[in-house]
């Protein structure tokens, strides 16, 4: 985010709480950051009344009031006492001033308005505009929703009401982005998804659980088939391993110390007096061991795993969304068992399977490189110089590859630095969506190790490698970026024929019969609806394609192709079955 955008977003979070504050004097605020497209502020309302979404447009009026009186930002540092004086009524901020004096660190109050009725102090870090009255304009914001947040994410804490606010530059790029949210909504692919009839959610399965019907199963096979296609290319075999390991897999993987709250334990049954077993959360640990399970020579090197499979982790319900926060996650995973001196090989070759997937698609790519925080080293395991190491090595990669990229620091795993593909999909919004991770540290827990050339050992160096990702939040992009408008050769269903009397069934069935003998995914609309109810039912589908035979057709032995763009032609069945096909080989976007 440019600095200056985020400083005014920021701003704006402090504003509304002034507001927030004016109009209900018994909230208690807690924090306030800047984000993508805005800013929020969860607040406690606890004891009175809390607003709604038509307060919003009161909340907002009241703002850009209060914003005309904000020509400065003070601030001053103040001891932890004077600060817990300041909040003794309000435990948020208690908590953080706390927190705050036991890091050793400066606690500032910040001061917008000083000497004016608008006059509002909080307690912040700090970056925020200079003259708020000057710098932002009353119409490039505006406030946006209502939701519930846990305080700090954690369930186990009160339920705070979090306001949302949308911020922008100018007028026209803050309706540029409500226009963008508009398309968004008619994409949505939890709408589109049950429109189309790819998954379901179950109560009794439960939250997060998605159900896949066969047409979405058909998408889900598709993707990852193409995903495999492009990895054999490059050598990779598959292997399966089950979906649960023993506790200590990952006490020595150093998963269990970082994620054990987050995952789901297993036992056989009540008082089973066996170790704890785990549902596997990622299936990295488990290829170690496949790869530990033979001897192995540097002429062997390098080892190229590919599955795919479920892992799961325990989410907080709240945050679970459609496809896109999930219980169970399908991962295209693999992984590269090497040398160093085929560390630059094998992640150039994963590197162009991205590019061949994303651009079937027609997504614009950038890259993160995701590095570790140098400010907070205690949240990664290993050595500080293999990390740097590790990091100029994709650091020169992408430069040589002259990939658009920029440096995400502390957006490392707490194992290893990443590429992470950005896809811009087709209304402008970015997604994370592949990776890249390079690995010397599980390589070393599970002391995996070659013999060279001079029969010693040597470490293997270890690549995590997913393409489509999680399948599920794969699918959900894609949904939205294509509007479920599904290619060709993606589509579950391609081809769906319709008769326009009765007296051309046969004719129709013979034709679905031939597109399926040629491999092509055909079905017949056979209900008892009129021939117009079913053209619209075959359009709402969002099909490829269409044919329609009635007496003409059935006279000269041919069909008439619809195309979804509202184009049609008149053809012979093998001429469309032929054209069908080479669009299908083509992957044609």
């Amino acid at each position: 985010m440019e600095q200056r955008l985020e400083h005014k977003r920021h701003t704006l979070a402090h504003l509304l709480a002034k507001a927030v504050i004016d109009a209900y004097p018994h909230a208690k605020l807690t924090l306030g950051p800047a984000i993508e497209n805005g800013f929020y502020y969860d607040i406690d309302f606890t004891g009175g009344d809390a607003p709604g979404d038509d307060d919003l447009k009161q909340l907002q009026k009241a703002m850009k009031k209060l914003l005309g009186q904000w020509s400065s930002f003070e601030h001053r540092e103040v001891d932890k006492n004077e600060a817990l004086e300041l909040y003794r009524d309000n435990p948020y901020k208690t908590e953080l001033v706390n927190e705050i004096a036991e890091k050793g660190e400066p606690i500032t109050l910040y001061t917008a308005g000083a000497g004016t009725k608008a006059e509002f102090t909080d307690l912040c870090r700090g970056g925020h505009s200079a003259n708020p009255a000057e710098e932002i304009a009353a119409d490039c914001f505006k406030l946006d929703k209502i939701a519930g947040a846990y305080w700090r994410g954690d369930e186990a804490n009160p339920m705070l009401t979090r306001i949302y606010g949308l911020a922008f530059n100018s007028k026209d790029e803050l309706a540029a982005y409500e226009e963008q949210l508009e398309e968004a909504k008619k994409r949505d692919h939890r709408k589109l998804g049950k429109e189309l009839g790819l998954f379901s959610f179950s109560e009794l399965v439960g939250p997060g659980l998605p159900l896949w019907s066969p047409k979405g199963t058909e998408l889900r096979q598709r993707i990852d088939d193409f995903v495999q296609t492009l990895r054999r290319e490059k050598g990779y075999e598959h292997v399966t391993i089950p979906h649960i390991a023993k506790k200590s897999l990952y006490e020595t993987s150093g998963h269990w110390n970082k994620y054990s709250e987050d995952l789901f334990k297993v036992r056989a049954k009540e008082g089973d007096d066996h170790e704890e077993y785990v549902l596997k959360p990622m299936n990295c640990p488990h290829h170690t061991q496949i790869f530990d399970a033979t001897p192995r020579s540097y002429r062997d090197l390098p080892q190229r795993y590919a599955e795919t499979t479920m892992v799961y982790r325990a989410e907080q319900s709240g945050e679970l969304s459609g496809l896109t926060r999930v219980l169970s996650i399908t991962q295209d995973d693999a992984h590269v068992f090497c040398r160093e001196n085929q560390l630059r090989d094998e992640i150039e070759a994963v590197w162009d399977i991205v590019d061949s997937f994303y651009g079937a698609f027609g997504f614009e790519l950038k890259v993160r490189l995701s590095f570790s925080d140098p400010a907070t080293p205690e949240k990664y395991l290993g050595d500080a110089s293999v990390w740097a190491e590790t990091e100029d090595l994709l650091k020169q990669i992408a430069e040589n590859r002259n990939a658009e990229y920029f440096i995400g620091l502390g957006e490392a795993a707490f194992y290893a630095p990443k590429i992470d593909f950005m896809a811009k999909d087709s209304i402008g919004r970015t997604h994370q969506v592949a990776t890249i991770q390079l690995d010397r540290l599980v390589p070393e827990r599970f002391d995996l190790h070659c013999i060279n050339e001079t029969g010693d050992q040597e470490r293997v160096v270890m690549i995590h490698a997913a393409i489509a990702g999680s399948l599920e939040r794969f699918i959900a992009v894609l949904i939205e970026h294509l509007g479920g408008h599904f290619p060709l050769w993606l589509a579950p269903e391609q081809v769906r024929v319709i008769a326009v009397a009765d007296a051309h069934a046969e004719y129709a069935a013979s034709v679905v019969e031939k597109l399926r003998a040629v491999g092509l995914r055909a079905a017949i609309d056979d209900s008892n609806d009129s021939m117009g109810k079913k053209i619209r039912n075959a359009k709402q589908a969002k099909l490829p394609y269409f044919i329609v035979v009635g007496d003409k057709e059935v006279a000269e032995q041919t069909v008439t192709l619809e195309k979804r763009d509202g184009t049609s032609e008149t053809m012979s069945l093998n001429t469309a079955a032929n054209h069908l096909l080479a669009e299908h080989d083509a992957k044609s976007f």
